[in-house]
């Protein structure tokens, strides 16, 4: 266990939906929801979209009557303009000190020892700057651990009179009993809706009460995960985020259709597409795969078809973070599984068995001038990645993954990429 530490957790507000507003502030004071994948169901809302009863995850098609007797705004998920918005909010935060734990697109940790001002003032700073300098609200919770620090910025964000800042370090522990007992012990981080039911019939219903809980009893009815949140409730700090930032053992990439997809030819340029991009994300964590699995589904919902899903994993002939030869592998898979006449709503890539990048295996009979192509391709991806992380994702890609693909998701109601595409930059006119 660590020493404690005050911590601040600042939190965007609605995410997507203020970094919506920030370009068309005629949207600021109306309900507006953010809609996932194909415009299916809400996964952002703004206060006004609350207040109208729209849940997160609604479906479309349950709310869009609201477009008409409410006003409501409903967008497609413009993840490219996120992550830029994302990145420039994580900028401005980390200026206010350099301990930081970037934790979501919408998240970040700031550990705030060292500051001698007050730290209610300082969490004002922090926001002011951010509003001032991205334009989109934010929350701070300051505690002595992460999951007070979380539970602090949940008061700060749903009771107006702390002018979106909680410190908790700063109150008296009489005070700060009042407020946890308040708090559904469901909207204490590491709980949730899953498990609340089972405390609740301990007698658990609070953040309070599950403060006050006996952690070895916690660790044995539960998890030692939950144990550690009683602690952290109680000002010990026992979470490390820092594992968080280690690489991953597996990466997938998926996505459900705009439509549904008949064709063989279609279905590949998807899995080259979905291939493509697992690899930039494998050649980001400096690994190689040496393994790959595809996937294809149709739609489990539609009642006139039978369901059908079917996978399959290839192994490598050696490690590799080359897209060509993944894209490949992937294929050739893809050919052996796939089934005419199967209206295909899903499929996605998976790669696994990961080694880091800067060892090279190479087989007993393999010419040098393989190694020679290894380092050429290499290369060859770097530049590729270089292009497109300059000029936006998508500008140079295989050629098996299509041009038009008409596969990919639909977005009817799709913003522009205001900050990464020159193109897309608005223009004020007088």
């Amino acid at each position: 266990m660590s020493k404690a530490r005050p911590v601040a957790l600042i939190d965007a507000n609605a995410m997507y939906c203020s970094c919506e507003r920030v370009f068309r502030p005629l949207l600021n004071g109306q309900p507006v929801v953010v809609l996932s994948n194909n415009d299916a169901c809400a996964i952002a809302r703004t206060n006004e979209a609350k207040a109208l009863g729209i849940k997160m995850g609604d479906p479309w098609f349950k709310i869009r009557h609201l477009e008409q007797e409410a006003g409501l705004v409903a967008l497609s998920a413009n993840f490219e303009l996120y992550a830029d918005m994302s990145d420039r909010f994580m900028s401005v935060i980390g200026q206010f000190g350099p301990d930081q734990h970037i934790y979501s697109i919408d998240e970040s940790f700031l550990f705030l020892d060292g500051i001698r001002q007050n730290l209610t003032d300082y969490g004002q700073q922090i926001r002011s700057r951010i509003l001032q300098w991205v334009g989109i609200p934010a929350c701070v919770g300051i505690g002595n651990t992460y999951t007070q620090a979380k539970l602090a910025n949940h008061i700060a964000k749903k009771r107006s009179h702390w002018n979106g800042v909680c410190d908790l370090t700063a109150m008296p522990r009489g005070a700060m009993a009042t407020l946890m007992r308040e708090i559904e012990v469901d909207d204490v981080w590491g709980v949730g809706r899953r498990l609340a039911p089972r405390l609740n019939d301990m007698g658990i219903l609070s953040a309070l009460d599950l403060a006050r809980a006996d952690p070895a009893m916690i660790a044995s009815e539960f998890s030692v995960v939950l144990a550690r949140t009683v602690r952290e409730l109680r000002g010990t700090p026992c979470i490390d985020l820092g594992s968080e930032g280690q690489a991953k053992q597996q990466i997938v990439t998926s996505r459900s259709f705009g439509r549904p997809v008949i064709e063989l030819a279609e279905l590949s340029e998807a899995i080259v597409e979905f291939s493509s991009r697992a690899a930039q994300k494998l050649r980001t964590q400096g690994s190689k795969a040496g393994a790959i699995q595809i996937f294809i589904r149709n739609s489990p919902f539609r009642r006139t078809e039978q369901p059908f899903s079917a996978s399959l994993t290839v192994r490598l002939r050696a490690p590799t973070q080359d897209s060509t030869l993944l894209a490949n592998a992937a294929l050739n898979a893809l050919r052996k599984i796939f089934k005419p006449g199967i209206r295909y709503a899903k499929a996605g890539v998976m790669l696994m068995d990961f080694q880091p990048n800067d060892t090279e295996q190479l087989g007993l009979f393999d010419a040098p001038s393989v190694a020679e192509d290894a380092v050429a391709a290499a290369n060859l991806m770097q530049a590729i990645d270089q292009l497109n992380d300059r000029y936006g994702r998508g500008t140079v890609r295989l050629a098996g993954a299509g041009i038009e693909q008409h596969w990919q998701n639909r977005q009817e109601r799709l913003t522009p990429p205001y900050t990464t595409q020159w193109s897309a930059i608005p223009i004020a006119r007088a």
